[in-house]
């Protein structure tokens, strides 16, 4: 099969599931004070970044608009259009060789940033809120994925015989 339609597939299957994860795992929403976190809605991201960085952005639009339609407040919406960043940034990181361990402690003050970043409009400059709640505590829910991501890729790397760690399609040299 063709690689363009592979990964075609395959960015529409994360981004689907980047859909899915807020509107059907509800039950999966941590809520500490003002501060929510869907477990795993970064799962799709982080796979995704192993196809490309313009694969992982648009499953990053696919996260956003499944926050967008379970009807949560606009704050949570913009907090998640940050993964359309962060999932490029990560493919980037990927595409030059980056180790996932790196990919993940790289993009995570990235991601927190972005959403505490995303919260002024709507909270000002309460730097408490900004940074405590939302900036550590995206950066903590960032890594928590990712260590669920990390044992999914080990997974589909065992199941298809392939370290997906290098990109899905092609064999990379390490950097």
């Amino acid at each position: 099969m063709n690689n363009k339609i592979t990964k075609m597939v395959f960015t529409a299957l994360f981004a689907a599931l980047a859909i899915i994860i807020p509107v059907s795992f509800g039950f999966l929403k941590i809520i500490i004070g003002p501060f929510t976190a869907t477990l795993a809605s970064h799962v799709p991201m982080f796979l995704s970044m192993y196809l490309s960085p313009a694969s992982a952005a648009v499953v990053g639009l696919g996260s956003t608009l499944g926050f967008m339609y379970t009807g949560l407040p606009l704050v949570v919406v913009f907090r998640a259009a940050s993964h359309i960043i962060v999932g490029a940034l990560g493919g980037i990181l990927v595409e030059r060789g980056f180790e996932y361990k790196k990919v993940v402690l790289i993009t995570a003050p990235v991601h927190g940033l972005l959403e505490g970043l995303a919260v002024i409009p709507f909270f000002g400059l309460d730097l408490y809120y900004i940074l405590v709640v939302t900036v550590i505590g995206s950066i903590a829910h960032h890594c928590a994925d990712g260590v669920i991501s990390a044992a999914l890729l080990k997974a589909l790397s065992k199941a298809l015989r392939r370290d997906l760690s290098k990109g899905f399609f092609k064999e990379r040299q390490r950097a």
